[in-house]
């Protein structure tokens, strides 16, 4: 992965993803090593190391927005599909976000054609190798 400007945590607006992969991604002319959430606020890091981390409280910037903000959010498990938990899949649900896990490369695919189609669309990335 080629890297460009260091990315410091926040980039505020929405912006594709170029590469992924060596444990990080790149969007926005930046780099990043570690794992995402792309928003339509923007794209901010995220803690998680993998699926199984991502929780209501690794959401409260999706929460955090005004309803309707986001319809649909990817998740990006890592390598392979996982479930979205039941109780996470709900609140989702609760707050009138439909959402789709897949693996992280497809969800970066699938992320940046909504994007692309002006979509209201979220994504949680897992960085993979």
């Amino acid at each position: 992965m080629a890297i460009g400007r260091k990315y410091d945590g926040f980039l505020p607006g929405r912006f594709p993803i170029d590469s992924i992969g060596a444990g990080g991604f790149q969007f926005g002319g930046m780099s990043h090593r570690g794992s995402l959430l792309a928003l339509p606020d923007g794209i901010r890091a995220l803690a998680a190391t993998s699926f199984s981390e991502i929780d209501e409280a690794s959401l409260a910037p999706l929460f955090a927005l005004p309803r309707g903000s986001v319809e649909l959010m990817l998740f990006g498990c890592g390598a392979s599909l996982q479930l979205v938990p039941p109780a996470l899949r709900q609140k989702l649900r609760d707050f009138g976000i439909a959402c789709d896990p897949m693996s992280t490369s497809a969800a970066c695919q699938t992320y940046n054609i909504l994007l692309g189609e002006r979509r209201l669309v979220g994504a949680v990335l897992i960085a993979v190798q």
